[in-house]
């Protein structure tokens, strides 16, 4: 009897803890962004926070009636003005069903973590004092750049307001104070400073935040803020590579952070609030160096946030993304924003290798610790493999060749590392040997040819000695710029019909101003401190970009985002610096295709005078969203009205390039199909001109234009043409592309646009 009472005793509890660890389950909460239809409201409220206030309060009692008392009451996190009508709120399932059947409802997302894509370029550029995009936008002055990002360390003198004049009457921001933050860190340059964590408070209520502040304390938001508008600051240098007067590409606009990415983590709820803000505020401009991947647009917070922007008359600057050179990585593949991949400059760091016979060979190094110029005994250790031989051999420079495998490199550098000897030499012919470059010990990277150089040396040599000087910049490479590996490629998973990336800028190891309490490197096991961080990353591209429009703001403040867009990509190199094309690390040096660079390399110089633009109004995109079949409520989520006008919907948007998709897998053999495209230029020079179409052949597909000749008789008369691509129903590569260039007879303005074929099939 005992016995059975303690078995049903024992049933009953564990029956009890089942149904309560389910029912914990189910009533845990989580954050979600809320799509609110505004003209639902009733009367009787007077905004719609108070209304959402309401909603919540009603959904709230609703699923404690009907499920546990105990349930915290959901909290409203932000409500939204510009970005969506709506509000983010943390909501239980049970919740979320309830506020699902409430009046005004659209459409919710759940909170998402965000990716972070993390002084030379201005001239790399073409960007002087004397002629040029700077003088004629006076530097960019008095055009407002928002920095979504971790934040900024105010005191670098990156950010001294030294002859800048007031604050634009027309800024409504301010500069919040918090944890080692006050407002009167800003100044004339730095002239907003704002931070949003609601969201990531929401995730975690126990978090504790480590600098509740616009304060940076992982530098990646310092570096890119200044690398759009930082001032002049001379002597700048990463421990003494890359020497010289750091400044940003639009020196004299102001600069406002709002910090929406922390150490703790990233959400979207709160990335969306800063958009929300930054609108409110005024800015120009939106530099973001973050991304969603894989989400339809109209899941997309950021997509949705941005289109808010735009409507604004708001540029708004996007990374690509770091996950190349894969295909189809890119994320912002956004139709309304630019998307900017990553390039390299004509800038090397390096060391050089003095062997014992006197002969010199330079190698990539940014080893950022001193270095004795002293000889010692070089010796050549092959794979350098054996980690038990590498440990015994002490104060000599170990000479290692990379066999080229998958991480061979990798297994090298941590081989050396692991036994302390006193430099390396590594040969190696790697893609990412920038990756390694940075070591926390002596160490110099050489190509093969150079490589062999050296051991030959050792080999015919008893006593072999060699020393190394560190801390050397090369300029005027050749070739560049070249399409950096990592930097995403397209196309874009949530519109595949707008070639994407949009625009190539400097990306790799792109000196700009870093917070001096912020570790920026390791020597040893010490950690290292500067004023001035090299970084590589779209993060670091797309900020080149965001300060160059601001440029071209400053000189058509009436322009829209589209035509900024346009004037930037129509008018960038194709060719390098020896004349050839573009090449692709990423794709073994082959010529760089549009999936990977966009239109270009930007060349600010050429885009104060495109000669044309294609333009794009907000009912162009809306066109483009009836045309990809979204549902009235997923198009209203972006638009935010339901009075869209889906009367000629198109997926055929007035973009300065053109892909086409040959990817009918059931055609039948030598089968073939037409793509076209239509398009609108304005012509926005001044007087009357003549362009002539010119299209590179692309082997296996004919690329006509009709017409093929275009007169403007006034400035800002718009004309249109068409542009056919004929092909097999299943192209038989992966990627064909060329360019169509419309140029005036009096060869004044050349006007470029890529255009691709491919056979990708985007799955979803």
């Amino acid at each position: 009897m005992a016995a059975d009472i303690t078995k049903n005793l024992y049933v009953y509890c564990w029956v009890s803890f089942c149904v309560l660890f389910m029912f914990i389950k189910l009533a845990k909460s989580d954050n979600y962004i809320v799509h609110m239809d505004i003209s639902a409201m009733p009367k009787a409220f007077s905004n719609q926070h108070t209304w959402y206030l309401a909603t919540l309060s009603s959904v709230s009692a609703k699923s404690k009636a009907e499920t546990n008392p105990t349930i915290s009451f959901s909290k409203l996190i932000y409500t939204y003005n510009h970005v969506i009508q709506g509000f983010s709120a943390s909501l239980t399932p049970a919740e979320l069903e309830s506020l699902k059947n409430s009046p005004g409802y659209v459409s919710s997302v759940k909170d998402r973590v965000v990716k972070v894509d993390t002084t030379h370029s201005f001239e790399f550029l073409g960007l002087n004092s004397g002629t040029g995009a700077w003088p004629v936008s006076s530097f960019g002055k008095d055009v407002i750049v928002g920095v979504i990002d971790t934040g900024v360390w105010p005191e670098s003198e990156s950010f001294n307001d030294n002859g800048m004049s007031d604050v634009p009457s027309r800024w409504k921001g301010e500069c919040e104070s918090g944890t080692q933050f006050n407002s009167s860190l800003c100044n004339k340059k730095l002239i907003g400073a704002r931070f949003f964590n609601k969201g990531l408070i929401a995730h975690n209520s126990n978090i504790t935040i480590s600098m509740n502040s616009t304060r940076d304390t992982e530098g990646h938001g310092t570096h890119t803020s200044t690398t759009v508008a930082g001032t002049y600051v001379k002597d700048a240098s990463y421990f003494g590579y890359a020497p010289g007067t750091a400044r940003g590409m639009a020196p004299m606009a102001r600069v406002a952070m709002y910090k929406a990415l922390w150490e703790e983590g990233a959400y979207t709820t709160d990335i969306i609030a800063a958009i929300d803000q930054a609108i409110t505020d005024g800015v120009d401009v939106l530099s973001m160096s973050l991304g969603l991947d894989g989400v339809e647009l109209y899941e997309d917070p950021i997509a949705i946030a941005t289109f808010a922007a735009i409507e604004k008359n708001i540029f708004v600057s996007t990374s690509a993304g770091n996950e190349g050179p894969d295909v189809e990585t890119l994320h912002n593949g956004t139709p309304w924003v630019i998307t900017v991949a990553a390039g390299t400059m004509d800038r090397d760091f390096g060391a050089t290798l003095l062997l014992g016979n006197k002969v010199s060979i330079n190698g990539l190094a940014q080893y950022p610790g001193n270095f004795t110029s002293t000889e010692f005994p070089i010796v050549f250790m092959d794979t350098c493999s054996n980690k038990t031989e590498l440990s015994k051999i002490k104060q000599k420079i170990i000479v290692c060749q990379d066999p080229g495998k998958e991480d061979s490199l990798n297994d090298q550098f941590n081989n050396i590392q692991a036994a302390g000897n006193i430099a390396a030499v590594f040969i190696t012919n790697s893609s990412s040997v920038d990756v390694f470059a940075q070591s926390p010990f002596p160490a110099i990277f050489l190509v093969q040819k150079d490589g062999d150089t050296v051991v030959d040396f050792i080999k015919s040599n008893t006593d072999p000695k060699a020393s190394i000087v560190f801390k050397k910049t090369i300029l005027g490479i050749k070739p560049s710029p070249r399409v950096t590996s990592y930097t995403s490629r397209g196309p874009s998973y949530s519109c595949p019909l707008v070639l994407k990336p949009d625009i190539m800028a400097p990306g790799d190891s792109v000196l700009a101003a870093w917070p001096p309490n912020v570790a920026a490197a390791r020597v040893n096991q010490d950690l290292v401190f500067t004023n001035f961080n090299l970084l590589s990353g779209t993060s670091m591209a797309c900020p080149h970009v965001s300060g160059i429009a601001a440029l071209l703001k400053a000189v058509y403040p009436n322009w829209s985002p589209a035509a900024i867009r346009s004037a930037l990509m129509t008018t960038s190199d194709q060719i390098d610096n020896t004349g050839s094309p573009i090449k692709d690390i990423g794709g073994n040096l082959r010529p760089a295709d549009p999936l990977a660079m966009g239109a270009g390399h930007v060349n600010p110089n050429r885009a104060l005078n495109p000669g044309l633009i294609y333009d794009a109004t907000v009912q162009d995109y809306v066109d483009l969203l009836c045309g990809l079949n979204f549902t009235q409520q997923q198009i209203k989520t972006i638009t935010k009205t339901s009075s869209n006008n889906c009367s000629n919907p198109s997926l055929d948007l007035n973009y300065p390039s053109f892909i086409a998709f040959f990817n009918d897998r059931g055609a039948k053999p030598n089968s073939t199909t037409v793509v076209e495209f239509g398009r609108t230029v304005t012509n926005i020079g001044d007087g009357s001109f003549t362009y002539k179409a010119n299209v590179t052949p692309i082997n296996g597909l004919k690329v006509t234009v009709e017409p093929d000749t275009l007169v403007f008789k006034t400035k800002y008369e718009k004309k249109s043409y068409k542009l056919s691509i004929e092909g097999p129903k299943q192209l038989h590569k992966a990627v064909l592309f060329g360019y169509l260039t419309w140029e005036d007879i009096g060869k004044e303005h050349v006007v470029t646009s890529p255009i691709v074929a491919t056979s990708y099939k985007i799955e979803k």
